[in-house]
């Protein structure tokens, strides 16, 4: 204690006013100092490292409540023992902590344990924390002021920390707000500068305030740069108008939308707005220029397209009114012009049937879309337009139906056409399908694309099976080949005619056909398919076949003729003097039977001249009411002994209602006779026992009477009624026989066939005789 105690409290005192002075002094000059700073950052630096020289802390921390969560702005101490950032994560979990407490204390004391935990203070070598804390809206701090083991733990040094904490209270909430106006103005100039439309701000006085980086770009100048400029000079008006060509005059400006800039050579679309008050150049106006070229452009190509359309297009309500139509649409109504057309009630006029604009209007309210649809319009005059329609519905952002759209083409001369075509195809079909020759169009593949209704009837294939598969299917196999050629040929274009085919179905023959190939062209000139012409030849070829052998059997009748009269006459002389020979008393017996010898073989001779002249027809044929079956008994009983003696059964069987029929019984009788012989000498050279069947059987146009025998059969059966030709052995037979009956039944109007029996014993032959014999006349002529 001093010895003088008065003077130790003015000692204190002065000592006291000295450091209230020199905080004072620290004070103001934080106070400059927090003001210079520029943001957050270095007011946050400033702000610590006064706090850590004023209260002599070992460190001083500033963080900020954000969200719940402290976060450290900036810590300020000199400690290098432990990573800072490991520092600031514990100390800003432990802050957190403690802002969650509610204390209201605004400075209080806490240990730094409560903060750090044990290992890290113990580490670090703090004590304590003075935090004090920055007010906030509704109770909540807005952050912390720490400082680390402070020497303040006076009154005074708590009421200072009290009153620095206000005041950067004060200096955070000021500089947040300087910070959101600056980002803000920031933020307004990127956004003035970033839009891509052209932006102009001038004065009263049209010179230019702002304008943004576009605009400026377009003149290739900096936005700085035209600044002070006045606006006409950016824009040069074409009328010569000096002041801004876009605001000259509000009469002027009203009428005005678009401007054409000959410095980009662009159209844009003109708005504008007036400022007033703001800033220092009072009165303001703001112009924004949008580019609307390829809009404009777009506009335009789509009204040309529109216009130009050669099919009616047209935008109506849901109620039925034009609201916009093109030239084709009233072109193809007959109307004058859009306008007359747009005052047209649709349901009323503009369909024949105000039904069918309902059902239009159904399927697009259902659907939303108007697949195509055959419609029959009214034109203006009343006449009739067939069309096809094809629309969908337009809806609005409440989805209602708001428009319909739609395309109508005129298919009134299509129709026409069509129509024309069909009855054309309808006349070329009857045509094809009633003529008679096959018709059949084949592909370059050889398979058949078309054959007319004659290919069924004739029973190449049924109804479809021919289309599809190929031609070579229905013919003869001999053929193909022929076929094959014939079709190659045409592929190369030429036209083959009158090719003889054979037709068949599985192994039935439908006949002989002569064909025309010819080669069908596209519209470049290749072949692309063949047409095949079949004409069915099967009974021409069957008449020439008969005619040629009726011809050569008249040429054979008229040589056999004369050969007969001429052999005759000698022949006559032959047995007259040989008669006479034989008469005389005089004559050895030697000679006698050699004279004998002669007259058996002159008599053989003037038989088989007989038979030459009946085959020749020289003898007359009387005709009369015959009964076949008395013809058959009376040749039967003729040959019974012969055919008894060697054991040949003989078995009739005889219709006995067959009809009278006209003709020659001597002729017929010879006919049935020659064939009874023939088989008689047929089951004798097989030397078993024999059997001869004879039937006789009535037909819708007359007799038909069948020789059917068990012999060996016939051999080369296609040459057995030629003359001369005969399978006997020689001195047996002629080979008139069966040529006198051929003749003989052509005589009678009928027809006589044979072929082997099928089950490969004998043969059968089929006599065919009509009820009234009509006889031939050329073939009479012609002596057969």
């Amino acid at each position: 204690m001093s010895a003088f105690p008065q003077f130790d409290d003015e000692r204190q005192q002065v000592e006291d006013v000295l450091e209230g002075y020199a905080r004072s002094q620290v004070l103001n000059s934080l106070a400059l100092d927090l003001i210079s700073a520029q943001g957050l950052a270095p007011f946050s630096r400033i702000l610590t490292a006064q706090l850590a020289e004023i209260f002599g802390s070992k460190a001083s921390v500033l963080a900020l409540l954000r969200g719940g969560q402290v976060r450290i702005v900036h810590l300020h101490t000199d400690h290098l023992g432990i990573s800072g950032r490991a520092l600031r994560v514990t100390l800003g979990k432990g802050l957190s902590e403690l802002c969650q407490q509610q204390i209201q204390e605004i400075v209080r004391v806490v240990p730094a344990v409560e903060v750090l935990g044990t290992g890290l203070a113990d580490e670090l070598g703090w004590e304590s924390f003075l935090i004090a804390r920055l007010a906030g809206e509704n109770g909540v701090p807005a952050g912390l002021i720490c400082l680390v083991d402070a020497h303040a733990n006076s009154p005074e040094s708590t009421q200072l920390l009290r009153y620095l904490t206000s005041y950067v209270t004060v200096v955070l909430e000021n500089l947040r707000r300087v910070v959101q106006v600056t980002q803000s103005s920031r933020q307004w100039a990127e956004t003035f500068d970033s839009i891509t439309d052209f932006l102009l701000v001038h004065d009263e006085e049209g010179q230019v305030v702002k304008v943004n980086r576009a605009l400026a770009e377009s003149r290739r100048q900096h936005p700085a740069d035209l600044v002070g400029a006045r606006a006409c000079d950016l824009f040069p008006a074409q009328n010569g108008v000096t002041a801004c060509p876009f605001c000259s005059s509000s009469q002027q400006a009203a009428k005005r939308e678009e401007f054409f800039d000959p410095a980009t050579q662009k159209t844009y679309l003109i708005s504008s707005s007036r400022l007033v008050g703001i800033g220092e150049h009072g009165r303001q106006t703001i112009h924004v220029l949008k580019d609307i070229t390829e809009h404009r452009e777009a506009e335009r190509l789509y009204r040309e397209l529109f216009d130009n359309l050669q099919e009616g297009a047209y935008f109506s309500t849901p109620d039925g009114r034009f609201t916009e139509v093109n030239n084709a649409m009233v072109q193809m109504l007959g109307y004058s012009s859009r306008e007359e057309l747009l005052a047209v009630e649709m349901p009323s006029r503009f369909y024949v049937s105000p039904s069918q604009r309902k059902s239009t209007v159904q399927d697009l309210s259902r659907f939303g879309v108007l697949k195509t649809e055959e419609i029959v319009l009214r034109r203006k005059d009343g006449s009739l337009l067939q069309a096809l329609e094809t629309g969908f519905a337009v809806h609005d952002h409440a989805g209602n139906i708001s428009q319909f759209r739609g395309v109508i083409l005129d298919i009134s001369e299509i129709k026409r056409v069509q129509a024309q075509l069909k009855r054309e195809r309808d006349f070329n079909t009857q045509i094809l399908n009633n003529t008679q020759s096959m018709i059949v169009v084949v592909d370059t593949a050889g398979l058949v694309s078309y054959v007319n209704r004659k290919c069924y009837e004739v029973g190449a294939r049924g109804n479809g099976e021919l289309v599809g598969n190929r031609l070579e299917e229905i013919i003869a196999p001999s053929h193909r080949r022929i076929l094959k050629n014939a079709f190659e040929n045409t592929l190369e274009g030429h036209q083959i005619n009158n090719l003889e085919l054979s037709l068949v179905r599985g192994q039935e023959v439908l006949g002989k056909f002569s064909a025309n190939l010819s080669p069908m062209r596209d519209e470049s000139g290749g072949v692309n398919s063949i047409v095949a012409v079949m004409t069915d030849i099967t009974d021409v070829a069957t008449l020439q076949a008969k005619l040629v052998e009726t011809e050569k059997m008249a040429a054979v009748g008229q040589m056999v003729s004369g050969v007969a009269h001429e052999v005759n006459n000698p022949l006559t002389a032959i047995l007259g003097f040989a008669d006479l020979l034989l008469e005389s008393p005089d004559l050895p017996d030697s000679a006698r039977e050699e004279l004998q010898v002669i007259m058996q073989e002159a008599q053989r001779t003037k038989e088989i001249i007989q038979n030459l002249l009946s085959f020749a027809r020289q003898n007359p044929v009387r005709r009369s009411k015959v009964q076949i079956n008395k013809i058959l008994r009376r040749t039967i009983t003729l040959r019974a002994y012969d055919f008894t003696n060697r054991g040949i059964a003989l078995i009739e069987r005889f219709d006995e209602t067959l009809p009278e029929i006209e003709g020659d019984g001597h002729q017929l009788q010879q006919v049935f006779l020659n064939i009874l012989n023939n088989a008689y000498d047929a089951v004798c050279e097989t030397g078993y026992e024999g059997q001869v069947i004879v039937e006789t059987a009535r037909t819708s146009e007359g007799v038909e009477v069948r020789f059917r025998d068990n012999g060996p059969g016939i051999k080369n059966i296609e040459k057995i009624f030629d003359p001369f030709f005969t399978t006997k052995e020689v001195g047996k037979g002629t080979g008139l026989g069966l040529s006198i009956c051929y003749g003989i039944m052509r005589e009678h109007g009928g027809q006589i066939s044979c072929f082997n029996n099928n089950d490969g014993t004998g043969a059968t032959f089929l006599l065919r005789i009509p009820v009234q014999a009509q006889s031939m006349a050329f073939i009479a002529g012609a002596g057969i």
